[in-house]
């Protein structure tokens, strides 16, 4: 079952539709001519009566009901507008015509099946007293005998038009399960196979993805109107090519989205999830009062021309990955990768030196390590890199040559083919990258509560796992260009999700990353400001990264050398400072099609 907030669900139901139909009430209840107020009335109460409903992941019904409650209000405004208050001899006894009829939904779990049909009738009564209360009479009323269209069912396994046919709809809304695809069970693994039967890279999409893709089949030929709730993995990062590009091909068009923002539960124990609202439509339609569309964000309203699939007020882009740069800078890789089953690392110092102390010669041989945690707590481990060591050094260090043979039989034991034929040479690293110069680290995963991915430079006797991207023959200026609020804000909305921190990618948000064309003074600029980065950081020496981009412990002089960077950056991409996020990506992209359309003329 779902629990949500009635917040939340106006977020969902408000533009989808409920903002429209209180925006024509009022206009109505304006009319000064009786006669002509009281026909289109009665009119709009027929509209209120006509409308129908179906959420396909009801739970136990509380968008079901919402809506419910939401028109029974608007009715129960024309009901005391027609009435004056009070019934008139020779009325009909109940002037009530909205219904819970008109609200169909499908859930899986029979329990909620229950709940959601008794909230309906529950909701059906309290409305009822409340016309009682402005007609100033007793209606008849006999609880339960109103159908509540809930039908017990995997909402993906069924036909939508056997619960109400695409004809007779003009809405859906909710919000699908939240499941990972490296979460899924067997049987919703098989939902998503059966739901993209032949699209590509389908089995990383998470499994709300499947409700949008069966709405939007369902919807074709019709006007009906989606609004779902899923977690903002739907519009970032390798989900937006897989998903939206053939979405779109079918002439979807997002009439409005809400970009990220939390969504709590109203379950005793609270759960707090990253997620997006986009409303769609297989008709173009836009908003009858601004004349656009429109993209709430952090509290306010944008209006929009066009919403693409990043939730963005700009043309159709798709990021996908890319193997090589799209602008002439340097290429950047993962670190190492031991493969080694633990034998060449070392937790702690002491362990090294424990293990040093019985095996002198060994010391040249270990090297600082570093994955992303250990980067962003600037807590390393240690390595023991025997790549360089000769043939006859190795057999004179009986205890190195025990951990290499150990790294050969684990490595003929594994099912993977490369992993076995790098059993062939056990004193070096499944798979090395070791740059011969300083260059930059930047993590695989970083928490979404910073502001800035915390980059830094490593010299080439340190050694990084597969776990932080590495970037060599990198300048000051590479530095502070990655460093920049404009990288970020490319990166935010670009990038994939671990959970709900930022999962930065070398072929996705790197390769991809429209790089400025900078004046000799601005590039001058750029690596002074990136120097002024790494001055403020020296200043606390006793501090990590991790301790540096937490919001409530940033010095103040680190936040400054970021703010004079950031404003170096938006100068050599001729941007204004007053631009937002948003505004950045969008010209960013217009950049990143000039530069594809570039690349695949030449």
């Amino acid at each position: 079952m779902h629990y949500t907030s009635i917040e939340n669900i106006h977020k969902v139901i408000d533009p989808l539709f409920l903002d429209d139909l209180k925006a024509e009430l009022d206009s109505l209840e304006k009319i000064n001519v009786n006669n002509t107020r009281t026909k289109k009335l009665h009119q709009f109460q027929d509209k209120l009566a006509s409308l129908t409903f179906l959420d396909p992941a009801c739970g136990s019904g509380n968008f079901l009901t919402e809506t419910y409650l939401s028109l029974r209000r608007l009715e129960n405004r024309v009901i005391k507008d027609l009435t004056g208050g009070q019934m008139v001899f020779g009325e009909a006894i109940n002037p009530i015509k909205v219904s819970i009829t008109q609200f169909f939904g499908i859930e899986i779990n029979d329990f909620a099946v229950t709940v959601a049909k008794t909230a309906l009738w529950i909701a059906e009564s309290q409305m009822m007293k409340e016309t009682e209360e402005i007609i100033v009479q007793q209606l008849d009323f006999l609880p339960l005998t109103t159908n509540a269209n809930i039908v017990e069912a995997n909402a993906l396994r069924i036909d939508w038009n056997e619960v109400v046919p695409a004809e007779k709809l003009n809405y859906i809304m909710g919000n699908p399960p939240f499941v990972g695809a490296r979460l899924m069970s067997i049987l919703q693994k098989q939902d998503v196979s059966r739901i993209f039967n032949g699209w590509k890279n389908a089995g990383n999409l998470d499994y709300v993805a499947c409700w949008y893709k069966k709405a939007a089949d369902y919807i074709t030929g019709t006007s009906i109107k989606v609004a779902l709730v899923s977690t903002n993995s739907v519009s970032q990062g390798d989900a937006v090519p897989t998903l939206w590009k053939p979405l779109f091909k079918e002439n979807i068009n997002i009439n409005f989205a809400y970009q990220t923002f939390v969504w709590d539960s109203e379950a005793s124990a609270k759960a707090h999830v990253h997620c997006v609202i986009i409303g769609f439509s297989k008709t173009k339609t836009k908003d009858e009062t601004t004349g656009c569309k429109k993209i709430f964000s952090n509290g306010s309203v944008i209006s929009a021309e066009h919403i693409n699939a990043y939730l963005l007020n700009a043309d159709d882009v798709f990021i996908e990955n890319r193997s090589n740069p799209l602008c002439d800078v340097p290429k950047m890789g993962i670190g190492s990768q031991p493969i080694d089953d633990g034998n060449f690392l070392f937790d702690s110092k002491n362990d090294m030196d424990a293990f040093i102390k019985e095996e002198p010669k060994s010391e040249k041989y270990f090297h600082l390590w570093y994955g992303s945690r250990e980067f962003i707590s600037q807590k390393p481990r240690y390595c023991l890199y025997l790549g360089d060591c000769s043939p006859a050094e190795l057999r004179s260090m009986p205890k190195c040559l025990e951990r290499v043979k150990n790294v050969r039989l684990f490595r003929e034991k594994s099912n993977r083919t490369s992993t076995r034929k790098s059993a062939d040479v056990p004193s070096k690293f499944g798979a090395t990258n070791i740059p011969n110069t300083n260059y930059i680290v930047i993590p695989k995963v970083s928490s979404q509560r910073r502001r800035y991915i915390p980059m830094g430079f490593m010299s080439p006797d340190i050694l990084c796992s597969d776990l932080v991207f590495l970037l060599p023959n990198a300048s000051l200026y590479h530095f502070g260009i990655l460093e920049s609020n404009v990288h970020m804000a490319w990166m935010r909305v670009v990038c994939g999700r671990l959970k709900s921190d930022y999962r930065y990618s070398n072929t996705l948000v790197y390769n991809n990353f429209p790089w400025p064309l900078p004046t000799d003074e601005q590039k001058a600029r750029i690596e002074h400001t990136a120097q002024g980065i790494l001055d403020a950081r020296a200043l606390y020496p006793d501090s990590s990264l991790a301790d540096f981009y937490d919001p409530l412990t940033m010095p103040q002089e680190l936040r400054k050398a970021h703010i004079a960077n950031d404003r170096a950056v938006m100068a050599a991409y001729g941007f204004s400072t007053k631009m937002s996020e948003a505004d950045c990506v969008a010209e960013l992209m217009k950049m990143y099609v000039e530069l594809v359309d570039k690349t695949s003329k030449s």
